[in-house]
């Protein structure tokens, strides 16, 4: 605790009187143009890995960067879209997952986790669909190969259960919307973008799917 307390009085007393200004403007109210939806791990800084400012990104945290779909559950997560599309005007959505994501090695290890983890294991159960493709597809991979497909499958299936959305839907349909997947790399720092379409762990990742962090933030402008 000591750490954070000193922290805060460094970003009291440096950082907040050197953007006095910022904060200023952001009291006035918010007005970011990115929903990141991530996972809770604390490896995972979204403001840090993008280079952005408070007030440009509307985060969305849980564990393993899961979106269930639409009424699915009485969570904060729908509550969350629903709030960055309509009342915030988003125009762009990022679904980011990350290397070494321990939420898909329990996805991996699901029976495990029912006596362990009761909680984690019911949360897990909205990612039956990244589960179910990896035990019909990759039954030739194991290790990091399969928990890398988990990582890579996840994303792509939270944009699936994001158009379960009517807000989604529509703004989709009306071009006023954009779906994106990342994956992060903590160990290369690096940022691979995937198609919407498939993911094939099988494929090696070609030069236009690998962006420098400064492309990837272009694309998004």
């Amino acid at each position: 605790m000591r750490k954070l307390t000193e922290g805060v009085r460094e970003f009291q007393t440096r950082y907040f009187n050197s953007h006095r200004e910022m904060f200023e403007q952001l009291s006035q109210g918010q007005r970011p143009r990115i929903l990141f939806i991530t996972c809770c791990d604390s490896r995972i800084d979204p403001n840090l890995i993008t280079q952005t400012q408070p007030g440009e990104l509307f985060i969305m945290r849980n564990i393993g960067n899961i979106v269930p779909p639409y009424r699915a559950t009485n969570g904060g997560e729908g509550a969350a879209i629903e709030y960055a599309v309509q009342a915030l005007g988003i125009k762009d959505i990022i679904v980011c997952g990350h290397s070494h994501c321990g939420a898909m090695k329990g996805l991996l290890q699901l029976g495990d986790l029912a006596e362990e983890m009761p909680l984690v294991y019911d949360w897990l159960k909205y990612a039956e669909g990244t589960r179910l493709l990896l035990k019909h597809n990759y039954k030739g991979h194991e290790g990091e190969d399969l928990l890398n497909a988990a990582i890579e499958e996840n994303v792509l299936i939270q944009l699936e259960n994001l158009r379960t959305y009517p807000i989604i839907h529509s703004k989709i349909y009306s071009g006023q919307l954009n779906l994106h997947a990342w994956v992060y790399k903590i160990e290369t720092g690096e940022i691979f973008v995937y198609g919407v379409e498939r993911c094939n762990i099988q494929a090696e990742h070609g030069e236009d799917a690998v962006y420098a962090l400064e492309k990837v933030q272009t694309t998004l402008h």
